[in-house]
């Protein structure tokens, strides 16, 4: 089995990122650099720990956002990093996202962001949507897939009936948490080996990963945990 585990390096330090990338190679399936990273070192940091990396895939998750013009541009700018997965909001319609799939081309995948993991219903609510969080990821998730992007990122809780709906999309599955572990601020949580039993297909860890006194233990304890 591929190891479904990427690790969310989120620092503004580029030392401490590439240090992390070095103490967990061979340990996990990629790493995910995302806005605190991409805010504070843009290209050149990306290229950096690009080269740092073995064999683990980089996925370079920045959210974009925009009118379809400016989103394909944007991916045209990332796609020659070296990176191998992006993600795009797909609250940004389906037009965007089509703009995204064709800048990226055969090598990037794109999976479109649905209810991020730090919010539930009320948070829904605030936002002026009255449908269930279930609800709503099942909405983009299918405009994803109609958009032609590879993929989506939810919840646990909702990858399972997903999976069902899109048997070869690639599943992200971010607030996973180890048995035990705090729940920062993920709303909508499951331990990594459920997710994977659930359908995600990559299982994005951050804190206890990276928080820990020992990351390579952390990563190879949830490694251990999969086997």
């Amino acid at each position: 089995m591929t190891n479904p585990v990427f690790v969310a390096v989120d620092t503004a330090d580029l030392a401490r990122a590439e240090n992390l990338v070095r103490q967990l190679s061979g340990l996990v399936g990629g790493i995910k650099l995302g806005l605190q990273f991409w805010n504070a070192h843009g290209p050149a940091g990306v290229r950096q720990v690009r080269a740092a990396l073995g064999s683990e895939r980089l996925f370079l998750d920045l959210k974009l956002h925009d009118i379809p013009h400016t989103v394909r541009g944007a991916v045209e700018s990332l796609a020659p990093l070296g990176v191998d997965l992006l993600t795009v909001h797909a609250a940004g319609g389906r037009d965007m996202m089509r703009a995204a799939k064709d800048a990226a081309g055969p090598d990037v995948q794109v999976v479109g962001v649905t209810v991020l993991t730090s919010m539930a219903e009320p948070d829904l609510e605030d936002i002026g949507i009255d449908d269930s969080a279930e609800l709503q990821v099942a909405r983009l998730a299918d405009l994803s897939r109609t958009a032609g992007l590879d993929g989506i990122v939810c919840s646990p809780l909702e990858v399972e009936q997903r999976r069902a709906a899109w048997p070869d999309g690639v599943f992200v599955v971010p607030g996973i948490r180890p048995e035990g572990a705090a729940m920062d601020d993920q709303k909508r949580a499951m331990p990594p080996r459920a997710a994977l039993e659930a359908g995600a297909t990559i299982l994005v860890i951050g804190r206890p990963i990276t928080s820990a006194a020992d990351p390579a233990a952390a990563a190879r304890a949830i490694a251990q945990s999969l086997a």
